[in-house]
């Protein structure tokens, strides 16, 4: 958790950089982001150098290399604890003609945050600027994992707040709803293929830090763990730059976070390779089959890109591979022949293991469109024999623009840090998604259809044509309302009104 202080320390920076003419609020965090990263690459140089120390013997690995640079620089004058110290016009001098240029040529520790530096730009205006920043990001705490990825969290929520690129941003307890059904392991390797700033590999590496932390005394486990689990796509360089720092900031060494246009490259190379996806991408509507990866198309045909990403996961998982993706209703009853077919494939051909429906206004104020989480298990030989919905009416947060949470916050979340009582469940029913999510093959069947949650057996699905629409199959208590007869209302009204006659005619008597 961020403390207050942390809080008013960003937002310190934050208004410094609006104040110091760079209003756009993608630009600032990009400028953050870069200056943490320069903070972090010094921070690794001198744990090398620590180690060295002690083990005595020549640093392993240096980030800032011996001597000088071309310009005739000490490489030294390049690391944050040295430049920090400098006089503004130094300082930017410093930073814009020699520690920017050492990132893009470099490629820094030759991790895929480095990479994604090649195109960084400085665009800092003043030294002024560029010296109060750096002094109140040097005053910022950075040596807790959990706080790095908080600050990380709560500066991606400004943009979000900012109202730009608020597509990239699921919410965050949906988030961790998914990660936490889908239960990660320390053997999995996880991909999002719209991966965006990265918050479902973020949620899904803090919930095996809190669940396995013991993976992290297994050498393997650990470098697995920093090295070969977690795999994003994006097309935009922005939001991998911001998705590799996100990642980094939460403890990742080396993750796999690269360019890649999902739905219009061949994906011969990653077929079969993830046993995890968790994803909310992006449904702009329709793609020309010219720009659609033809392994997609072999799979649906259709233009639908909402349809091409279930097919895009189904052909990235391994057998026995399981997804938890966000989609919009239309996927779960449109009528169309390629809506019918991937349903129909889903049910048949794999593990169709249950269907949330969430409530409307979820993703505002970015998206007012109804949507539902599927989850499913890739077999290629069937295995469905029960679909387990559950109809999700609130998420802890007011349904409107504004989203403001109607609990505590120890009380909101999927793992609240206390049992919700009944009328807490009514505002929040994330925890109960979770407990009965885990009995869906036990207790869960027994469940009526008027409930919250139940269980359709695969023949009712294949007998609606593998309509997945919750609505399709609740069943609504209606209840017996009894009314009097309409000649016992009318002897009642001839009473009240004989009762108003005279009322009025002992009133026309006084005033006489």
């Amino acid at each position: 958790m961020l403390t207050s202080d942390i809080r008013s320390q960003i937002d310190a920076i934050w208004n410094a950089f609006w104040s110091g003419g760079i209003s756009n609020p993608m630009e600032v965090l990009e400028q953050i982001t870069y200056l943490l990263f320069i903070r972090r690459l010094d921070d690794a140089h001198t744990l090398e150098e620590s180690k060295a120390l002690v083990l005595k013997r020549p640093m392993a690995q240096r980030i800032f290399p011996e001597g000088k640079d071309n310009l005739g620089r000490p490489y030294g004058d390049l690391r944050w604890s040295r430049f920090k110290h400098f006089a503004p016009a130094e300082m930017f001098n410093v930073v814009g003609e020699r520690v920017f240029p050492f990132l893009r040529n470099r490629g820094g520790d030759g991790s895929t945050y480095s990479q994604h530096m090649k195109d960084a730009r400085f665009t800092i205006p003043t030294p002024g600027l560029l010296s109060k920043v750096v002094d109140m990001l040097d005053h910022v705490p950075m040596e807790d994992r959990d706080t790095k990825g908080d600050l990380y969290e709560y500066m991606l929520g400004k943009i979000a707040a900012a109202g730009q690129n608020g597509q990239f941003r699921t919410p965050r307890h949906l988030i961790k709803l998914m990660v936490a059904m889908t239960a990660p392991t320390p053997k999995d390797v996880i991909c999002d293929p719209a991966s965006g700033t990265c918050g479902f590999l973020v949620a899904a590496g803090e919930y095996l830090h809190e669940k396995h932390p013991t993976l992290f005394s297994d050498a393997s486990a650990r470098a697995h763990f920093h090295h070969g689990m977690f795999h994003g796509y994006d097309f935009d360089n922005t939001m991998l730059r911001i998705g590799s720092m996100n990642m980094a900031l939460h403890g990742v060494d080396n993750p796999d976070i690269r360019y890649k246009d999902s739905l219009a490259q061949d994906h011969a190379a990653d077929e079969e390779k993830y046993s995890l996806i968790l994803a909310n991408p992006p449904f702009a509507g329709s793609l020309d089959y010219e720009n659609t990866a033809k392994d997609l198309l072999s799979i649906v045909k259709t233009k639908k890109t909402e349809l091409l990403f279930i097919a895009l996961f189904l052909r990235l998982l391994k057998p026995g591979g399981r997804a938890a993706v966000v989609v919009p209703d239309g996927v779960l009853f449109g009528s169309s022949k390629a809506h019918k077919e991937l349903r129909r494939m889903l049910v048949e051909d794999h593990k169709l293991d249950g269907v949330v429906s969430l409530p409307a206004g979820a993703f505002k104020p970015y998206a007012g469109v109804s949507t539902a989480i599927l989850f499913f298990t890739k077999t290629n030989s069937g295995g469905t024999e029960q679909v387990w919905f559950y109809d999700m009416q609130a998420d802890g947060w007011s349904l409107d623009d504004k989203r403001q949470p109607l609990l505590d916050e120890n009380k909101l979340g999927p793992s609240p840090a206390q049992p919700l009582t009944e009328a807490e469940h009514t505002k929040n029913n994330l925890p109960d998604a979770l407990t009965r999510w885990a009995q869906r093959d036990t207790t869960e069947r027994e469940r009526p259809r008027t409930a919250q949650s139940f269980c359709v057996p695969k023949a009712d699905i294949a007998a609606q044509g593998y309509d997945l629409s919750i609505n399709r199959y609740k069943e609504v208590v209606h209840q017996a309302v009894e009314h009097e007869h309409p000649l016992e209302i009318l002897a009642k009204l001839r009473q009240l009104e004989d009762e108003i006659q005279a009322g009025m005619a002992e009133l026309e008597g006084m005033l006489k």
